[in-house]
């Protein structure tokens, strides 16, 4: 069988994932998109990603500020975004950017493979989605394949249908997910989307690019939805 977590309004268990054990994952996956940065070309930074507004170059920025974020430069960004979330993530890639060129970023980004830091209220899990669903918003317009490792891909996965943060629970609000690419499930409802993990973690997190692969009598809901 395989394994399954609820989107339910029902009170959920917190992340069981061991804390060492994610912290290895994301380190993983902080080299493992450092090497793919770093087979790019000088034709490729420039490139749209999946993150509307953003380049490739823009997106590397970002995954680097995830181990250097602070509680009073969140704060700072907030007031000067006013109020608005992803706009201050914008503006904050945008400004890392323009300050360092793609292989400098690419160094910071090994450097801080290890870190345990994250950003105020982040879970431990949270970076570890920010880096697999990062990896899949620049692989794809580019053409490449960024393959997920099914079992932290799994545990990301839980943890997006379990956090309010990223609007699954009402996004796919009566839809059960099943992954065709590893022993994993999730949500409940009379509607079904079966897909790969890399597509149904897309979905989760708000991205119409995930919905290609995606097959089941759920789908016209969830792209409705989105």
């Amino acid at each position: 069988m395989p394994r399954t977590v609820s989107t339910g309004d029902t009170a959920e268990p917190e992340d069981t994932v061991d804390r060492d054990q994610t912290l290895a994952w994301v380190r993983a996956e902080r080299l493992a998109l450092a090497d793919f940065f770093a087979e790019l070309g000088e034709h490729e930074w420039q490139v749209q990603s999946l993150c509307a507004g953003w380049t490739v170059h823009e997106v590397l920025a970002h995954v680097t500020l995830s181990s250097t974020d602070t509680l009073w430069g969140t704060l700072v960004g907030i007031v000067r975004a006013r109020g608005d979330w992803n706009r201050m993530n914008a503006d904050q890639a945008r400004d890392h950017a323009a300050q360092f060129r793609p292989a400098e970023l690419i160094a910071q980004l090994r450097e801080s493979a290890g870190s345990a830091r994250r950003a105020p209220g982040a879970s431990p899990l949270d970076p570890l989605v920010d880096m697999m669903i990062h990896g899949q918003d620049v692989a794809r317009p580019l053409g490449r394949v960024r393959e997920m490792p099914a079992e932290p891909a799994c545990a990301a996965l839980d943890h997006v249908l379990r956090s309010p943060f990223y609007g699954a629970r009402k996004r796919l609000r009566g839809i059960r997910l099943t992954a065709t690419d590893a022993e994993w499930a999730g949500g409940n409802g009379p509607e079904a989307i079966r897909g790969p993990l890399s597509n149904l973690l897309l979905v989760a997190t708000g991205r119409t690019a995930g919905l290609a692969a995606l097959t089941g009598p759920g789908v016209e809901r969830v792209t409705a939805a989105l």
